[in-house]
């Protein structure tokens, strides 16, 4: 190797550096990834705490890392070349048939678990109402066919049968009417919820459970109000080159309205109306937040149309937000609570606003790995 062409190398490679060097240096730094679904690392400000204990070179290696100018491009062409590769998986999302990214399931830890059993027990002893419960498995349950051959997978049916087994609740069973129709679009292909269709058939589960008549699926008129969704799996996969989702509704809002119950910075309770369907999230990447307006600690949706049926709690994930405008025709309010925000007594709360029945749902994978149900009680 002459030394001419070790110079023209060196040359060419300090190019390259200082070209993304000036490049960083000039573009703005980003607040929020919309295609990563996540907050970006701001610039750290250096002390000298920080700088001898060591955090701030880290933050700051975390800060250029999330602001390196083109990051989703290289996100984009790290998976693409993974995939070209042979790679079936990147960051616990599996790349599968159909154009389906799943998230993988390991096995969840067995004392959180049988923690969460007691919590739901806990809470059916305190309340005087009927407490229905499940457990809604995912798509690495039911696509499990989709996945790659000998990716691992953890069992989700052994802890519906555990959970059927343990619980104190009227359980009823979510995974057969799922499995029944497991060759429909029940779940999106880029994001880690069920789809309309598939809340569909999960109402009539419950409703079976209930001993509720379910509206036909036919007698609801389909409206696509989204043909460009990329869910959370999606973002967290790095992967690029699936066809986004679609989004669909059924249930009509004519009487509905939808009241978000929170508190201010003195503590004063406050009241957001929000709406059964909120479209002006179909023009941001969360789109699915278009279900009631996304996460809210205390929510109330209430049918004028029907003043006098039952009041309805559901002590829940993200998964019932799709869920619950089935359930309109049959209550007069459906109260949703989130754990993860919702601090009180959740057995006060169900005797001070008149609730005639309770359901606990959650998703296989939530259920298992959150640390909230302790404040069911």
């Amino acid at each position: 190797m002459s030394k001419r062409y070790c110079i023209f190398i060196t040359a060419l490679f300090c190019a390259f550096i200082g070209v993304f060097l000036v490049a960083n240096a000039v573009s703005p730094d980003r607040e929020f990834s919309q295609m990563e679904n996540r907050t970006l690392a701001q610039l750290p400000v250096p002390s000298v705490k920080t700088l001898v204990n060591g955090s701030f070179m880290s933050d700051f290696e975390t800060y250029v890392t999330d602001q390196f100018v083109g990051r989703d491009g290289w996100i984009a062409l790290k998976s693409s070349t993974e995939r070209a590769l042979g790679k079936k998986e990147n960051n616990n999302v599996y790349f599968c048939d159909q154009d389906t990214l799943i998230t993988r399931f390991d096995e969840p830890d067995g004392t959180k678990v049988t923690n969460n059993l007691n919590y739901v027990n806990k809470f059916v002893e305190n309340v005087d109402i009927p407490v229905y419960f499940s457990l809604i498995p995912t798509q690495a349950c039911i696509w499990a066919d989709r996945l790659p051959a000998g990716a691992p997978n953890a069992d989700q049916t052994a802890i519906l049968e555990q959970a059927a087994g343990a619980t104190a609740a009227q359980w009823y069973d979510s995974y057969s009417s799922l499995f029944a129709h497991k060759d429909e679009d029940i779940f999106y292909r880029t994001d880690h919820h069920w789809t309309s269709l598939g809340a569909y058939y999960g109402y009539t589960a419950l409703c079976q459970a209930m001993g509720l008549t379910p509206v036909p699926l036919e007698q609801y008129d389909k409206t696509t109000v989204s043909e460009s969704f990329y869910g959370t799996v999606f973002s967290s996969s790095g992967v690029r080159w699936v066809r986004p989702d679609r989004i669909d509704t059924y249930v009509p809002e004519d009487g509905i309205t939808v009241v978000s119950h929170t508190y201010d910075a003195k503590g004063n309770p406050v009241e957001e109306p929000r709406q059964l369907y909120d479209e002006s999230y179909l023009t941001v990447k969360d789109q699915y937040s278009m279900f009631l307006g996304g996460n809210q600690s205390l929510g109330v949706v209430t049918n004028t149309n029907n003043p006098d049926a039952p009041k309805l709690l559901i002590i829940r994930d993200s998964y019932a937000d799709s869920l619950v405008p089935f359930l309109t025709p049959h209550f007069s309010e459906i109260h949703l609570i989130d754990l993860r925000y919702y601090k009180l007594s959740v057995s006060e709360y169900v005797q001070r606003n008149g609730i005639d029945e309770a359901l606990v749902l959650y998703s296989v994978p939530n259920f298992t790995s959150d640390s909230n149900l302790v404040w069911l009680k």
